[in-house]
């Protein structure tokens, strides 16, 4: 069974309306970041057949507000570099392995 595909037990009455079935859909999801638009094709959500309202997954608004962070990726103050690694300089023997 794909995403999309659910039996009626898996999909809840519409908490707008009350008359409508929520249903998961895969719609293009629109957001600004800062004053640049933003849009997500193939983004999961849940729709009523009804009115029209939108839930949207969880997991996948985590996962976009992770990727649209300016800071993604940066170092925070309190997190450590790791120092890099030692480099070997010339005329000093390498170390003695145990074989």
């Amino acid at each position: 069974m794909s995403e999309l595909e659910h039996t009626a037990e898996d999909v809840g009455l519409c908490i707008e309306c009350h008359a409508g079935v929520m249903r998961p859909r895969q719609i293009t999801y629109f957001t600004w970041l800062g004053e640049e638009l933003i849009t997500v094709p193939h983004f999961p959500a849940w729709i009523c057949d009804v009115c029209g309202r939108r839930e949207y997954d969880e997991k996948a608004i985590q996962w976009l507000n992770m990727i649209l962070d300016p800071n993604a990726g940066k170092p925070t103050k309190n997190q450590r570099r790791t120092p890099p690694l030692p480099r070997p300089r010339a005329g000093f023997p390498r170390p003695i392995q145990d074989s």
